[in-house]
Parts: C-alpha cells; sequence; structure tokens
C-alpha cells in the first residue's frame, strides 16, 4: 500500500466490477456460451479476467476479437447481455476483505455507496441478491447520468444523493478512467490493484493519491 493519508472523509464511493465484486466469471461463461454456440473452441473463463472491467466491449473483443465500430458488434453486444444476464449470479463473489471493509466503515459512522458504469439492468439484480449492499448508501449505475466514467457526472450525482461535497468522499477503482473520473469531480482517488489491470496497466501512473493491494488497507488511509 502506497499513498496519503485522507482526512475529513465522510464517505468512501466505489467501483464495482474488479473493485467489490468478482464478476469476471460470469462475464466470461456468457462470451463462452456464444463462442460454443457458434462451434469454436472455449478459451476458457480465465481469459477474460482482464478484459472484465470494460464490460461488453472488452469481453467480445477477447470472444471474438470484434471493436465497437464494426458492424457485428451491436447484435453480439446484445445476444451477450442477454446471456450475461441470465447467468449474474452464478459464480460472481464479493471479493476477500470487501465485506470487513465495509462493516468497519460503518463502524466509524461513514457511510458508502457504488459509482459504477455498469447499467442498472444488472446492477439492480446484483444489489438484490447479494447482502453486501444492503447498506450501502447510494449506487449510481452506468445509466443514471448522460456520461459515463471517465467523465465524472455519475460521481457527481453520488455526492448528490449523498448530501456531501465530493471534497468529502474518496473513490476506489481498479481502472484508470476511475481515478480520471474521481478528480475531474473533485474527489481524491484510490486505485485498487487486485482488481481487473488490463495488459499493460500502470496503475501507479494513473494519478490515484494512494494505492492498496487489498481492501482492508483502506482503512489505513482514512484519518
Amino acid at each position: 500500500m502506497s499513498g496519503a493519508v485522507f482526512a475529513g472523509v465522510r464517505a468512501v464511493l466505489f467501483d464495482l466490477d474488479g473493485t467489490l465484486i468478482d464478476s469476471a466469471p460470469d462475464l466470461g461463461a456468457a462470451a463462452e456460451q456464444m463462442r460454443l454456440a457458434r462451434g469454436l473452441a472455449p478459451l476458457g473463463v480465465a481469459s477474460y479476467r482482464a478484459a472484465a472491467g470494460m464490460g461488453a466491449r472488452g469481453i467480445l473483443g477477447v470472444a471474438f476479437g470484434v471493436t465497437p465500430e464494426q458492424p457485428e458488434f451491436a447484435a453480439l453486444r446484445d445476444e451477450f447481455l442477454d446471456r450475461y444476464e441470465a447467468c449474474i449470479h452464478d459464480s460472481t463473489e464479493v471479493f476477500d476483505g470487501v465485506q470487513p471493509l465495509v462493516d468497519a466503515l460503518r463502524a466509524r459512522g461513514l457511510r458508502w455507496g457504488v459509482v459504477t458504469n455498469k447499467h442498472e439492468r444488472f446492477t439492480r439484480l446484483i444489489a438484490a441478491r447479494m447482502p453486501l449492499f444492503a447498506s450501502s448508501s447510494c449506487l449510481v449505475s452506468g445509466d443514471t447520468t448522460a456520461h459515463l466514467k471517465p467523465h465524472p457526472a455519475s460521481l457527481l450525482e453520488a455526492c448528490r444523493r449523498l448530501g456531501l461535497s465530493p471534497a468529502e468522499c474518496i473513490y476506489v477503482g481498479d481502472d484508470e478512467r476511475d481515478v480520471v473520473a474521481g478528480h475531474a469531480a473533485g474527489m481524491r482517488t484510490v486505485a485498487a490493484l487486485y482488481g481487473y489491470l488490463g495488459p499493460g496497466a500502470q496503475a501507479l501512473q494513473w494519478g490515484a493519491q494512494a494505492v492498496i493491494e487489498r481492501p482492508m488497507q483502506c482503512l489505513d488511509l482514512l484519518a
């Protein structure tokens, strides 16, 4: 762990996939179903892990080598999202250390919440089935505002719902977009090195004020 100690924090906001929950197995499984349906050999769910933080764009890039600019992408994306919705609870789990972290934050009188690019269609299902989210003070999804991260709109919406200023919040995420969005919103940021760091990721160069290798290290950053 490295970084400064933050004073004046009243809430901790988190990215979802790769920060609070490990959804890569179910995301990968949906893509594997699509490959098998087309007579293609499986790649193995582990092949999709580094791309899981990029959603359909990243997963389909691994599975079929397609990009959003290609004409076949839209149909593949729609099929992938339907398949993912059907298996969204099969293997997804909360990362080790996240529940104790949330419990410790609440014991200190701090609120916590989620700001993710994942659309409400999926976040609603996850929050309803996973007990962790019962104590969350806000859940801002990718389609809650008009802009996805790295735009700060969703983080500012979280502040509005919490009734706090950005300076009273920190944002924890496993992608450079999380750090960029947090800074643009006026928050202090923490890079989660245990998340879905893609190939060549230079997390220590994202500009986050602190980095953590385990969720519970967040507590050491709070004055």
